[in-house]
């Protein structure tokens, strides 16, 4: 029998964890983060606690209650038993693998929690830009993803906890790298520089790595494609079962400036003729027409030129293409491009596997800011050495503020104070509206920040008073957060409108399409009545025969 049940990423944005079992092959397609479910229980302050492991994870129903498919190193002694009864408890002899979409962290991040012997598929891309985005995070059990730092249990008065080894010897113990398949392109194309950067030890212990591999090793056939999304590397998967083949999506858009990648993958998808797919929806409900990343250009371009003193550029982390939206800009404009440490650390790992991302020692108009941070982590000094002619520091941007357009984002408007950007400095703000009351509230301190320092704000959400009618003919004055109309096309997003959904599904033609990663997946039974195509809505834990 052949099988999908699903693990997250039912009725919200991200987390997508579904299971695809065909007789004794398994495959996971995705293990990501929930945000959502976790900021329902926890915030920059309250964690889950470093030293109970798992439990805490599966308590809060972040991860599924699948007993053999998690590290041992984080199972504390009789966990199982308190969850052997919950409804959607299994237990699991092997795991094949899994289908990893791409670097999102809500679809990559809890990766972390799974055996370190379990492969993960993935593009080139997509394995160097996890690698990179780990390097850059802080060390704990939620930043495992490429490789990962085996714990040892203790047994003090209080109880079983998460430790540190016997003797003092912590640094002794050696990180882990997880094995990655590739699907694209073969191992033996890999430059030494790349093959390098794979190997390199990113934290102060030594690690034992692992060499790539690629798809021939898989159980079940496999094909991939490569997509148009906002970060690097993304793809779609399709595995051929015993009843057919299943197609998974991951995220999609069709309006990035490889759009031309995800129409191929339509067609290429149809041709399969699949048992099922399993497609994206965050933007169903949506009829809008998206903003192409030429249009992002254009519309930075115009609210460049008119800056007459520092330019920052406010745009989502690790979206590449965006940042290379704006280095031309930059260069348009007779202007230098500052970047982040971690932003140039990324760009040096994309263009190991991406031609079309120029190297940064080589690149005349990128800068990397130099900040103020005690103690820099060892990727940190390895920028710093090998990029040193290329520094700027906050005094000097602030000295010649009309000789650099700087990225920066809302973390990390704690800067300004040494920079005072001038009268005539101008807030680009190239990322999606908020979507939730954390968003909102950020939101609200970048725009008191924008005041603070004067600065004239473009595509920033700003708060827009309206009237309501009540009962009894009251009436209310609320608002919301909106950018004005005249300032829109500044973010081009990573997914795609309800047409273009629409006319995906209908073209590739499953005989069963499975609607997740979204907020209103019901939507599909209206669009796609009178057709058919099976739409199968599924629930937590639930199981679907095929």
């Amino acid at each position: 029998m052949v099988t999908l049940s699903f693990h997250g990423g039912i009725g919200c944005i991200g987390g997508n964890k579904f299971l695809l079992q065909d007789g004794e092959h398994t495959f996971f397609l995705d293990f990501g983060l929930p945000f959502s479910q976790r900021k329902g229980f926890y915030e920059e302050y309250l964690n889950p606690r470093p030293g109970a492991g798992l439990l805490d994870f599966l308590e809060m129903g972040l991860l599924p209650p699948i007993r053999g498919i998690y590290r041992g190193d984080l199972e504390t002694v009789g966990l199982w038993k308190r969850f052997d009864s919950h409804k959607h408890y299994r237990e699991m002899d092997s795991l094949d693998g899994v289908l990893l979409s791409h670097a999102h962290l809500d679809h990559s991040g809890y990766i972390s929690f799974l055996r370190g012997d379990i492969p993960v598929y993935a593009s080139a891309l997509t394995a160097f830009v996890a690698k990179a985005m780990q390097d850059c995070a802080k060390s704990d059990v939620e930043h495992e993803v490429c490789y990962l730092t085996p714990r040892e249990y203790s047994v003090p008065k209080s109880g079983w906890r998460l430790g540190a080894l016997k003797g003092g010897e912590w640094n002794k113990v050696h990180s882990v790298q997880r094995p990655f398949r590739l699907a694209d392109p073969g191992t033996a194309s890999l430059s030494q520089e790349a093959l390098s950067f794979w190997r390199d030890t990113p934290v102060a212990r030594p690690m034992d790595t692992t060499p790539l591999g690629d798809m021939a090793s898989s159980p079940l056939p496999l094909r991939s494609f490569p997509l148009d999304h906002s970060i690097p590397g993304a793809m779609a998967w399709a595995v051929e079962t015993s009843v057919g083949w299943v197609v998974y999506t991951g995220d999609i858009r069709f309006h990035g400036s490889r759009g031309g990648l995800s129409h191929n993958f339509i067609e290429q998808a149809a041709a399969l003729h699949p048992r099922a797919l399993v497609a994206e929806g965050t933007y169903v409900e949506s009829e809008r027409l998206p903003v192409a990343e030429e249009e992002v250009y254009e519309n930075a371009l115009r609210a460049a030129r008119g800056a007459r003193g520092l330019i920052i550029a406010d745009f989502a982390p690790r979206d590449i293409e965006r940042l290379l939206t704006f280095r031309q800009v930059a260069r348009n404009i007779g202007r230098r491009l500052v970047v982040l440490t971690r932003d140039a650390y990324l760009l040096e790992a994309t263009a190991l596997m991406e031609p079309l991302v120029p190297p940064v020692a080589t690149d005349d108009i990128l800068r990397i800011f130099e900040d103020s941070k005690t103690g820099p982590d060892k990727w940190e000094k390895g920028v710093f050495e090998r990029h040193h002619g290329q520094m700027v520091s906050a005094e000097e941007i602030s000295r010649r503020q009309t000789d650099y357009m700087v990225c920066f984002s809302f973390f990390d408007l704690n800067k300004l104070p040494s920079i005072m950007p001038q009268e005539g400095s101008v807030y680009i703000y190239s990322s999606s509206e908020p979507h939730d009351e954390e968003g909102e509230l950020d939101v609200r301190r970048l725009n008191q920040w924008i005041l603070r320092f004067g600065m004239r704000p473009v595509g920033v959400p700003r708060w827009t008073e309206h009237t309501v009618a009540c009962p009894l003919g009251v009436k209310a004055e609320c608002g919301h957060w909106a950018v004005p109309d005249e300032e829109r096309g500044l973010h081009a997003s990573g997914h795609a409108t309800g047409p273009q959904l629409l006319d995906m599904v209908r073209s590739i033609r499953p005989q069963t399409f499975i609607p997740v990663h979204s907020q209103t997946p019901e939507r599909y039974l209206e669009l796609l009545k009178g057709t058919d195509i099976e739409v199968y809505l599924p629930s937590e834990g639930g199981v679907l025969a095929l």
